[in-house]
């Protein structure tokens, strides 16, 4: 298996267990508050999606040996970032956010698909900022709905 296939494999992997925490809620146990603080699951799946977009823009950056953005310099931090981007998207309606969810997913694997295979070794600054911003973030994020969904 080539580096293309073990990193497409991994970042599938996370994105069907992200999926499954939350796969058959109904519209009204997807928008109720409480999941982690006061997100809901919707809020999750707005907050991963914001951070695929994220690491679409930030890796596109890095193959052009431009500088990533610096959260503390232009949004006062990540927290500030996060909570910026939730009430931005507070109203968006579930179907917006389902939408949105899978269009970014897509771009953001046809993106790594075309990514030179010597920026894909998983010791590389590429995948570190990927495997941040995408895999290990939709794991934190499916535990944290499972935690929720075992308490409900």
């Amino acid at each position: 298996m080539n580096r293309l296939q073990s990193l497409l494999r991994r970042l599938d992997k996370a994105w069907i267990e992200f999926r499954e925490s939350y796969a058959g809620l109904s519209e009204s146990e997807l928008l109720k508050l409480g999941v982690t603080g006061r997100w809901s699951v919707k809020d999750i799946i707005a907050h991963v999606t914001t951070w695929e977009q994220e690491a679409l823009k930030n890796l596109s950056l890095w193959l052009q040996g431009r500088k990533l953005t610096k959260y503390s310099v232009e949004y006062g931090g990540i927290d500030a970032f996060n909570a910026r981007m939730t009430a931005a998207k507070k109203d968006l309606a579930l179907s917006q956010v389902l939408q949105e969810q899978d269009a970014v997913h897509r771009r953001l694997v046809a993106f790594i698909e075309g990514v030179p295979e010597e920026h894909l070794d998983s010791k590389a600054r590429f995948c570190h900022r990927l495997r941040l911003d995408t895999y290990s973030h939709y794991r934190k994020h499916a535990e944290a709905i499972r935690r929720w969904r075992g308490a409900v």
